[in-house]
């Protein structure tokens, strides 16, 4: 990492990220030409960048990958969890090569260019996550000139100047806009996403969008459900109107103490109605919010596709996905609200159910399949929780 009072743009240099201080690692810039300012966090998945680059919980967020060989595949159609990326840009070992992929219908530096994100290759990405580690999730600005052009201080002064995630409500960017009901069934090679054929007699959920990645609603599909997408701002009279068997909480970007202002009592209330309820990642956060408990900030986050979370009614580890930098912390949880995973890398909590109510909740993403099936059993857990009596 070059310091401040004495950097010297490399000859042949592309691309950088600066931090706060002035410090900056230089490498080749590919993808979209500028710049992009957020919070450095790093992931450990092997596979699924596609995925990870549009997950609208990366909203404000850089991506330092650890695997060196990113973008080897290509990209296609299906490997998307929005419309567009949320990650703001990426950091790579290797250089983008050529696709290798029967999937692949645009390389992957094409597919940066085309959506406007960022990318630098050919930087120490294992020293980066190292930094991160014992520094924390800095901010700073990515940014890719082909002239390696760069006025490295005021890069510096617009990271210093980004307020950071904390406080920070984005969930309320990315949720979609208005109510609609999910069409999409579940994957097969060959076929895409088949419609969804729910009919009436399915139970309903109603889900609460806060920047939900869409393969959540094909496993509550597949696990039986017909699902319902609202805002992340909808009432609670919003809610009640679609008439749920059940309410999902899902993901998001940003501090969950910001999104809780509105999205709290919400929740608050439909826990009062004894409603079933399920969340995911921010929507867990936010359901520990609604019953009094604390959010944290995390000195790193958890992001990548292999975080093993221990069960505490039996002690069966999960393989897990994680992504996320906030957390609940369990030493705020009220009597009714128990927890029920824990992270086996630092303790965290990754779980709570309510003692009374039909509501729980996973810090972790059941659906992005890691395991690779361990964590399914909590979409039937909430479905067949929430299924209506069948008629003599």
């Amino acid at each position: 990492m070059a310091d401040a009072k004495t950097l010297i743009v490399p000859k042949g240099a592309t691309g950088v990220v600066v931090f706060a201080d002035g410090s900056a690692v230089f490498g080749r810039g590919f993808g979209a030409v500028g710049d992009a300012v957020g919070e450095l966090c790093f992931n450990t998945s092997i596979t699924g960048y596609q995925e990870i680059m549009t997950d609208p919980s990366y909203a404000g967020q850089i991506i330092n990958f650890t695997f060196p060989h990113i973008g080897n595949v290509g990209t296609n159609l299906d490997d998307v969890e929005a419309t567009s990326p949320h990650a703001l840009g990426c950091i790579v070992r290797q250089d983008v090569t050529a696709p290798s992929n029967f999937r692949n219908v645009e390389p992957f530096d094409q597919w940066m260019r085309d959506n406007g994100r960022i990318g630098l290759a050919g930087v120490d990405t294992r020293a980066l996550t190292r930094l991160i580690r014992i520094k924390g999730a800095p901010n700073v600005v990515i940014a890719h000139d082909p002239e390696g052009a760069f006025d490295i201080a005021a890069l510096a002064a617009k990271a210093a100047s980004w307020p950071g995630l904390e406080g920070m409500d984005l969930a309320i960017e990315v949720t979609g806009k208005e109510s609609r009901l999910w069409k999409d069934g579940v994957w097969k090679l060959g076929h895409g996403y088949g419609l969804d054929e729910a009919g009436e007699e399915r139970p309903h959920v109603v889900a609460i969008d806060y920047g939900a990645k869409n393969n959540i609603f094909r496993n509550l599909v597949q696990a039986g459900a017909r699902v319902t997408l609202l805002p992340a701002t909808a009432t609670y009279e919003q809610v009640m109107e679609q008439k749920p068997d059940g309410v999902f909480l899902s993901n998001g970007p940003g501090d969950p103490a910001a999104t809780g202002a509105y999205a709290v009592p919400v929740i608050a209330a439909l826990l009062t109605d004894n409603m079933p309820i399920f969340g995911i990642c921010l929507g867990h956060q936010l359901l520990g919010l609604a019953v009094g408990a604390k959010t944290i900030k995390m000195h790193q986050g958890h992001r990548g596709a292999n975080h093993p979370v221990k069960r505490l009614s039996d002690g069966l580890v999960e393989i897990t996905s994680m992504n996320h930098g906030f957390a609940v912390d369990v030493d705020t949880l009220p009597a009714n609200a128990r927890s029920t995973h824990v992270s086996l890398f630092d303790g965290s909590n990754c779980g709570i159910e309510l003692t009374d109510k039909n509501a729980f909740s996973v810090q972790y993403h059941p659906e992005a399949s890691p395991g690779p099936q361990d964590s399914f059993y909590l979409f039937q857990r909430f479905v067949d929780g929430i299924k209506k009596p069948v008629a003599a």
